[in-house]
């Protein structure tokens, strides 16, 4: 399976792509507006609702574009069938942000025949990448080595048990980050009792998590959760066992949300890593360039950081999401 880990744009590359695009300018205003239909996973998370609404900012009219939406409900069937529809309608661009990583190289083929660029937004997939003509993105397998070169030095010598709540099986985030994060954790006393899905959802943290107490009642020392919704979830079956979320199992997640800050603010979380959602201005600059016959990099990555409670304490006044 092929992975986009090469080629990785700089900070100074990607920064230089968010300039492409300005809010309202004339020249915009009197061109035709350009049409791109936008795959967006759904709606499973405080992420992807910051996401979107980077996305549909960005791709507004005061900017050049026309856009059509379409969220597929975490459904990879529903999702190719909204790229199905786009390339009907004959759009300038696609964008698709993948629900999972395989199953794209009939409509991306499709797509190519039809000479509509595809765009690959927050998520990779595992299809050739003459099939689509640059992501922009976070680096997921940086943000699980992150979380647990956190994880190894919280814990030190002590024999610690962990569960871990998954994201989407079978996508791009849930795979690299628990790659990462089992690298990053080798040679620790850090013993996996489980690992299940959530879904990314608030929901499915809190399911997961109930049957992991009753599964392992008084044995769990630490709790992964592969974004902050999932284990925001996990704190109300923490708390309902009657356990205190942060001190009786220690938490680290990924994302970085308002929600998930504010969790570690308050001493619920224990670290987090964050997973920058405001990606609207550079895929738009990037749609812009291709369109324009301009080269740009095959892949971008946005910059992310990482948070102790001091830190995410400083940074909730500003936060945007």
């Amino acid at each position: 399976m092929k992975r986009i880990l090469k080629g990785v744009a700089t900070a100074g590359i990607l920064a230089l792509a968010l300039t492409g695009i300005t809010a309202g300018s004339s020249s915009a205003a009197s061109k035709k507006l350009i049409v791109v239909g936008f795959a967006q996973t759904g709606s499973e998370s405080g992420w992807r609702a910051a996401n979107t609404l980077s996305m549909k900012a960005a791709f507004s009219k005061a900017n050049g574009f026309k856009l059509i939406f379409n969220a597929a409900d975490n459904k990879p069937e529903a999702q190719i069938a909204a790229v199905h529809s786009f390339i009907n309608q004959r759009v300038n661009a696609i964008v698709i942000a993948a629900v999972v990583e395989t199953g794209w190289d009939n409509v991306l083929k499709e797509a190519k025949a039809a000479k509509i660029p595809v765009f690959l937004e927050d998520r990779t997939i595992s299809s050739a990448p003459s099939l689509y003509a640059t992501w922009l993105g976070d680096n997921f397998l940086k943000e699980g080595t992150t979380a647990g070169l956190w994880a190894k030095q919280m814990v030190g010598t002590t024999p610690t048990n962990m569960v871990v709540i998954e994201g989407t099986t079978g996508s791009a985030p849930a795979i690299d980050r628990a790659t990462g994060f089992n690298a990053a954790i080798k040679g620790s006393p850090i013993v996996t009792l489980d690992s299940q899905t959530g879904n990314f959802t608030r929901a499915g943290g809190k399911t997961v998590m109930e049957g992991f107490l009753q599964k392992y009642p008084k044995k769990i020392q630490l709790l992964f959760a592969q974004n902050d919704d999932m284990g925001l979830g996990a704190l109300d079956a923490i708390k309902a066992a009657g356990l205190i979320p942060g001190k009786d199992i220690k938490i680290v997640t990924i994302d970085g949300t308002h929600d998930g800050l504010t969790a570690l603010s308050q001493g619920e979380f224990n670290y987090v890593v964050e997973c920058n959602p405001l990606l609207g201005a550079g895929v738009a600059s990037l749609v812009k360039a291709v369109l324009a016959g301009k080269s740009v990099p095959k892949a971008n990555t946005a910059l992310d950081g990482a948070f102790d409670q001091a830190q995410a304490t400083a940074a909730l006044p500003t936060r945007k999401y």
